[in-house]
């Protein structure tokens, strides 16, 4: 056989021959149990993290430890004023190395920046930006049979994930800059249309 062929033999079957493995669960602190799980090709990395959904005085932490690409692996945050969901994200990349539970550390203190927002009644109100929230959004879906929108603060991360965003949404869009996601007046269902784009924060 050819050096040059065996060698190239060799190489691949060390570096693609074997899938990473990692931690896999979600559920509240101290019961989410993991089991051990193949990634796929894509994932190349594993991930552990702690997602804080605050929904006015109420705030549910919830843990989530899986196979993650290297892409996606960030800290972010989404603020809708009444409704605002946080990730502390840790990867690593050996087997079985997300074990640890990540602590929440984005900041919950304002940072100047400031977007509209909408309350159910109107988009006219302003909200002051938490952490590392540096961008405005704005989302509109169609989940209902009523056109329906959503506004407030997001960190760069999740704006960056925002394309991958497509189920039940005919829009999803971020800006930089002071009250650049403007002010209109509608009406919606808030608290209805904000679970999926906590399902969004939880599995990125």
């Amino acid at each position: 056989m050819d050096l040059n062929i065996f060698i190239v033999l060799l190489c691949t079957l060390f570096a693609g021959g074997r899938a990473l493995k990692c931690n896999e669960c979600v559920g509240a602190p101290g019961s989410c149990v993991s089991k051990e799980t193949t990634c796929p090709s894509v994932a190349n990395t594993c991930a552990s993290a702690t997602v804080v959904t605050t929904i006015g005085d109420t705030s549910v932490n919830l843990q989530a430890k899986s196979c993650e690409v290297i892409q996606s692996c960030g800290n972010g945050s989404l603020n809708f004023g009444v409704l605002r969901s946080k990730v502390s994200m840790q990867c690593c990349n050996t087997d079985l190395c997300n074990s640890i539970n990540v602590p929440d550390y984005i900041s919950n203190s304002a940072n100047g920046k400031q977007c509209y927002f909408c309350d159910g009644k109107s988009c006219l109100n302003t909200l002051n930006c938490l952490g590392n929230e540096d961008y405005c959004i704005t989302a509109t879906t169609n989940i209902t049979s009523l056109p329906s929108t959503l506004k407030g603060c997001a960190s760069k991360s999740v704006c960056d994930e925002a394309s991958q965003v497509t189920q039940g949404f005919m829009g999803l869009s971020c800006c930089q800059g002071d009250l650049c996601n403007s002010a209109k007046s509608i009406t919606q269902n808030l608290l209805f249309l904000s679970w999926p784009l906590f399902f969004y924060i939880l599995i990125h």
